[in-house]
């Protein structure tokens, strides 16, 4: 393809084509449990998502109604209904023991003790039928191969959304995150200015062990320090909490912040010390307006880190039901052996939703503050 300035080198179309890969990556599975949150929880169980719009075979068992129940038609008492119990279906098979239940096609008779009978029709109808007056007991269980058509259902997020306590998680996560997120902006904002633009002994070890910190990986300090807060009193408190996200996040937000602060024009700096401004007055009127798209890149990653967090959380606020936060919450919902895939990709939809909000308000910051230094001004 040719343009103004010539033909278009195939590099640009190996950039174009690894961006749309790229970008097809990571959409994929988002749309995947987008599509899963929306099926019925019984066809989730048995097929992936891929395959929502075509019909999913599936193995049930039904239970006909008690033999007490007949009714005499003819010399024989019967008994009917409908396997789906009023879904739908169409039946491939039927049996009467697990181990087969495919044992008799759709219209044949099977034998059962005592005489009886049983059909089972392709749209899930079955009769039974016994000889004489039959003995009350259980009913008779019939074990289908069906193909159902696509089900889809609004059910798996109701019961997310209205399951007892949520409101309160959703509190909860709030309370923690927001004072998370603003504290260590202000803690390393004028830390940031001071690395970058004040001179005193000690400031280049300082920079070197903040950047060391970003490598502790710090479930080493998850223990030790609750057990310095148990013995202050701040255990178990959104107080221990919030200055536990501050510390975890402190030196990255440092570090970004810094390299930013420090390749702004140094001539605009020096212009206002020469007009006799403090280094306060400096960093309020002049560098925190210019820093504001690092400051919007850094309240990104730490409200999503802490949003998302349930490692932290669990360990500084319990799992007492007044202070579950929202990633708990569904945590217990989902139970503990996580075979509730319905509840699982509802609720990653109903988690992700504040977090949507505050990337699209704040976006347009993300890439100006993730490129800040790259290129310094002249």
């Amino acid at each position: 393809m040719s343009t103004p300035v010539g033909s278009r080198p195939a590099l640009a179309w190996v950039v174009n084509i690894s961006v749309i890969l790229l970008v097809a990556l990571w959409t994929l599975p988002t749309f995947g449990i987008l599509v899963s949150s929306l099926r019925d929880k019984d066809q989730l169980a048995v097929s992936g998502w891929w395959t929502a719009l075509t019909s999913s075979e599936r193995n049930l068992v039904a239970r006909a109604a008690p033999p007490e129940n007949a009714t005499l038609e003819g010399s024989r008492y019967v008994l009917t209904g409908n396997v789906f119990e009023g879904g739908s279906g169409e039946v491939t098979g039927f049996g009467i023991s697990s181990r087969d239940p495919s044992a008799f096609a759709v219209g044949e008779e099977a034998e059962l003790r005592g005489g009886a009978t049983l059909t089972v029709e392709a749209n899930g109808d079955y009769t039974v039928a016994y000889a004489g007056q039959p003995e009350p007991g259980r009913g008779q269980r019939i074990f289908v191969s069906s193909v159902e058509p696509p089900k889809f259902t609004t059910a798996n997020y109701e019961n997310v959304l209205f399951s007892e306590g949520l409101g309160k998680s959703f509190i909860n996560t709030m309370t923690v995150t927001i004072p998370a997120t603003v504290i260590p902006i202000l803690i390393a904002a004028y830390a940031a200015y001071a690395l970058a633009w004040m001179e005193f002994p000690g400031r280049a070890l300082l920079l070197a062990a903040i950047v060391g910190l970003l490598v502790v990986p710090l479930q080493m300090s998850l223990i030790p320090l609750l057990r310095l807060y148990n013995t202050v009193g701040i255990g178990k408190s959104f107080i221990g909490i919030w200055l536990a996200h501050t510390g975890f996040g402190l030196p990255l937000a440092i570090y970004l912040l810094r390299n930013y602060m420090a390749g702004l024009p140094r001539e605009i700096i020096e212009s206002a010390r020469v007009d006799g401004a403090s280094d306060f007055e400096i960093f309020r009127k002049i560098i925190l307006p210019l820093s504001f798209p690092a400051l919007a890149s850094f309240a990104i990653f730490q409200f999503l880190w802490v949003w998302n967090d349930l490692l932290v959380a669990t360990v500084f606020l319990g799992n007492n039901e007044e202070q579950l936060v929202l990633t708990g919450r569904l945590r217990e919902l989902l139970g503990s052996r996580g075979g509730n895939w319905e509840i699982l990709t509802a609720s990653a939809f109903v988690a992700i939703v504040v977090p949507i909000l505050v990337f699209f308000a704040m976006q347009r910051y993300l890439v100006r503050g993730l490129l800040a230094g790259s290129v310094k001004g002249g």
